[in-house]
């Protein structure tokens, strides 16, 4: 158990590394605002109330799941078929929450469910990246802030616009696989050893094999496939024994 001193004195928007958080996640905020504006546009003309679907942009927040519930919401599919697709979806957030555990634990509940509203696929690969090691310490929680808060932003704004403006943009573009490759050029930056490159294709593999699955759950199954074979590596790779220790005084 670590004992850390999580308190920030100054207000969290003025710590160092809330600045880092947002100038990581600004190289990705064009791909996510692209993204966002295709999923507003598809929201916009789901036949949707307007009411509904600012709401459900606003307190959903997932792209994926909001992409695969819209046409089960249109089509008038039973509420608990709309519930399982989102949640088969998302279920990619259980991992990331586990990886989050060790850093996020000492805060009070309160403070979990806020991150966890906030909490997206990129400020997570950017987040590990910048703190691999599992050890709770005052700047990541400002780190993370610094990312979550330009990455809604950059989601809410160009959703909403795509919403209210769903019939003048041309979806023809595809400007939402921007937003995709932003995702896969911070993955592809993170493949920095020979595990982490045979799992990423492994991963890559799964997704496409498994992608005619329903209710996008290929995604669940590239992750499981990725994690099954990081942990088959683990434990096939020699460990490395621990250096002699020099009694001598």
């Amino acid at each position: 158990m670590w004992v850390v001193n999580l308190a920030v004195d100054a207000p969290i928007w003025r710590h160092p590394e809330f600045s880092r958080g947002a100038r990581d996640m600004l190289g990705t905020a064009i791909g996510i605002g692209a993204w966002g504006l295709i999923t507003g546009v598809a929201m916009g003309n789901s036949g949707l109330p307007l009411p509904l679907m600012v709401f459900m942009s606003l307190v959903v927040f997932a792209g994926s799941a909001q992409l695969a519930v819209l046409p089960l919401m249109s089509g008038g599919a039973p509420v608990w078929v709309i519930w399982a697709t989102a949640l088969c979806v998302n279920l990619r957030f259980v991992i990331f929450s586990a990886a989050w555990r060790p850093y996020f634990l000492p805060y009070p509940m309160a403070t979990r469910l806020r991150l966890a509203y906030f909490t997206a696929d990129l400020n997570y690969v950017l987040f590990m990246r910048r703190f691999p090691d599992p050890k709770p310490a005052p700047e990541q929680l400002p780190y993370f802030w610094g990312g979550v808060v330009l990455n809604w932003a950059s989601w809410q704004v160009p959703s909403l616009v795509g919403i209210f403006l769903a019939d003048t943009v041309p979806v023809h573009w595809g400007i939402g696989f921007a937003g995709t490759l932003a995702l896969l050029g911070i993955g592809l930056s993170l493949l920095n050893g020979k595990a982490t490159a045979v799992a990423g294709a492994v991963a890559g593999c799964a997704a496409v094999a498994a992608f005619a699955l329903p209710y996008k759950l290929n995604i669940v199954v590239a992750i499981a496939a990725a994690v099954a074979m990081g942990l088959l590596i683990d434990h096939s790779t020699p460990k490395k024994a621990p250096a002699p220790v020099d009694d001598k005084t």
